[in-house]
C-alpha cells in the first residue's frame, strides 16, 4: 500500500441495501474517498436485524472493491420490552467488538460516525482512549433534540422524556472529546458549540448531502414500475417524499390552505390534482402514524390527499418523482433543518415547488439553481397568509405545464456528491493531522 493512502473506519448501521436517508452520505462518498486518498472499510449492520425495508438497487450505486463488515445485532423484539429499539443501542455491544479488532490489528488515521443511530457514537471517545485515534461525528438530525421540549404531550415522539434524558448524556459525554463536527447544517455547530466549550468553529465542517446522478443512471437502467399512480392518468399528480411531523405543520397547513383557495376559485384546474405525501414516518412499515391527511382534513380537501407513512424503496421513490407532475417540498419550522432529499428532487429534472422557512439554506440553494420555486415563510406567519403564496405559485406552475426546470446544473456542482466528498476529505486530512 502507497504511504500517501489513508483509511478512516466508517460507523454507518443502516447501510444499502437497507433503505434510509442517514445512509446516502456514506453511500454516495466512499467511491471517491478511495480516488481522493483514503480507503475506507464501513460497519454496518446486517440488514435482517434493521427494522426498516430494503432496496437491492441501492448495492449496485456501491463501489465494486467497497470493503464493508456486516455485524448483527440484538432482535429489537426483545430488547424493546427494555424500551431500547433503537438500532444504535441494539448493536452497540457488536460494534464495540468489530471495532476494536480493527484498531488494535490495522493502522487507521480516523474513525468517522455517518449516523442517525446516536447511541454507537459514544465509541468513539472509548476508542480514542484506547487506541489513539481521533474520531468525527456527523450530524445529519439532532441528537439531544430540545426542539420538543415546551411542545405538548401529544406532539412529541413516544417516550420523549427518557429518550430526551438518554440522548443528553450519551452526547454530552461523546462530544466533550469529539475531534471534529461534520454536519448538514449551521445550527447544529452552533448548538454544540454553546453546549460544550471544548468545540472550537475550526473543528467543525457544514457539508450538505451531495446529489448523486448516478442513483438516475441506475433507475432508467431499472425501468421500475409506480404502483402509485398512473403516469398521464388525467390528473395532476403532486408528490411529496420525506418524513412528516408536527414541526412541518406550517408548511403543510400552507399547502393545503393554497390547494383549497385553488379549488374554490378555479375548480377545473385545481380540482384535478392529487397529492401524495409518501414514507412520512420513521416508524416500522404498518406502524406509522399520520400526520399530513389530518392537516389536509381540517382544510376540506382530504379527498385529494394520500398519505402513506411507509417508506418506499428508494428507487421506487426516485421513480414516483420521475412520473410526477409537480413537486411538493415542505419544510420545518426548525430553522436548523435541511431538507437532504432535495438533491434527488433537483436531478429529477421536474417542476418543483418548496415552502421552507425564510432562514433554510433549501432558499438559498433553489435560488442558485434556478432548479424550482420557494414560498418562504415566518415562524409566526398564518398559514393562510402563506397559503396566498402557494395559490399563486401553483397556478403559475399548473399553467405552464408541462414543462421542464431551466435548471443552471453549473450551479449544482458544489451540491453534487464528488464534492460533498472532496470537502469530507479535505476536513479528514485536516483531522488526522499530527
Amino acid at each position: 500500500m502507497s504511504k500517501s493512502i489513508k483509511k478512516v473506519l466508517i460507523i454507518s448501521p443502516n447501510f444499502p441495501p437497507v433503505n434510509a436517508a442517514d445512509m446516502h452520505r456514506v453511500r454516495q462518498s466512499i467511491g471517491y474517498f478511495a480516488e481522493m486518498g483514503w480507503e475506507s472499510t464501513v460497519i454496518a449492520v446486517q440488514p435482517e436485524f434493521v427494522e426498516m425495508s430494503t432496496d437491492p438497487l441501492l448495492l449496485d450505486t456501491l463501489p465494486a472493491n467497497a470493503e464493508i463488515l456486516r455485524i448483527p445485532a440484538w432482535l429489537a423484539t426483545k430488547t424493546r420490552k427494555f424500551g431500547l429499539g433503537n438500532i444504535g443501542y441494539r448493536s452497540l455491544s457488536a460494534y464495540y467488538k468489530t471495532g476494536s479488532k480493527l484498531l488494535k490489528t490495522e493502522k487507521y488515521e480516523l474513525v468517522y460516525f455517518s449516523t442517525t443511530a446516536f447511541p454507537v457514537m459514544v465509541l468513539g471517545r472509548i476508542w480514542k482512549k484506547r487506541f489513539g485515534v481521533p474520531y468525527i461525528i456527523d450530524m445529519q438530525d439532532p441528537w439531544r433534540n430540545d426542539f420538543y421540549l415546551d411542545k405538548p404531550k401529544n406532539e412529541r415522539p413516544p417516550k420523549f422524556r427518557m429518550a430526551y434524558f438518554m440522548d443528553k448524556h450519551m452526547e454530552a459525554w461523546a462530544m466533550r472529546k469529539v475531534d471534529g463536527i461534520v454536519s448538514v447544517s449551521e445550527g447544529y455547530p452552533k448548538t454544540l458549540m454553546e453546549r460544550y466549550p471544548n468545540i472550537k468553529p475550526e473543528m467543525c465542517r457544514v457539508i450538505p448531502f451531495g446529489g448523486a446522478s448516478i442513483d438516475f443512471q441506475v433507475l432508467e437502467n431499472a425501468k421500475l414500475q409506480n404502483r402509485l399512480f398512473t403516469k398521464d392518468d388525467g390528473n395532476i399528480n403532486l408528490v411529496y417524499i420525506g418524513r412528516g411531523g408536527h414541526d412541518m405543520n406550517l408548511a403543510v397547513s400552507s399547502i393545503f390552505s393554497g390547494l383549497k383557495k385553488g379549488v374554490d376559485e378555479n375548480p377545473n384546474l385545481f380540482g384535478k390534482i392529487k397529492m401524495y405525501f409518501v414514507g412520512t414516518s420513521y416508524a416500522a412499515d404498518g406502524k406509522g402514524l399520520k400526520t399530513i391527511e389530518p392537516v389536509a382534513a381540517r382544510y376540506g380537501v382530504e379527498s385529494q390527499v394520500t398519505e402513506i407513512t411507509d417508506r418506499l424503496p428508494y428507487f421506487e421513490a426516485l421513480q414516483v418523482l420521475k412520473d410526477a407532475d409537480v413537486l411538493v417540498i415542505p419544510g420545518s419550522t426548525d430553522t436548523n433543518y435541511t431538507a437532504s432529499k432535495l438533491y434527488p428532487y433537483i436531478l429529477a429534472n421536474k417542476p418543483l415547488l418548496a415552502v421552507f422557512n425564510e432562514n433554510s439554506s433549501v432558499v438559498e440553494i433553489l435560488s442558485k439553481t434556478q432548479a424550482g420555486e420557494c414560498v418562504t415563510f415566518k415562524n409566526s406567519d398564518e398559514p393562510e397568509v402563506c397559503g396566498t403564496k402557494v395559490y399563486n405559485e401553483l397556478s403559475r406552475l399548473l399553467s405552464k405545464l408541462p414543462f421542464t426546470p431551466d435548471t443552471s446544473w453549473n450551479e449544482f456542482e458544489p451540491y453534487s456528491a464528488r464534492e460533498a466528498a472532496r470537502r469530507q476529505v479535505e476536513f479528514f486530512n485536516k483531522i488526522a493531522s499530527p
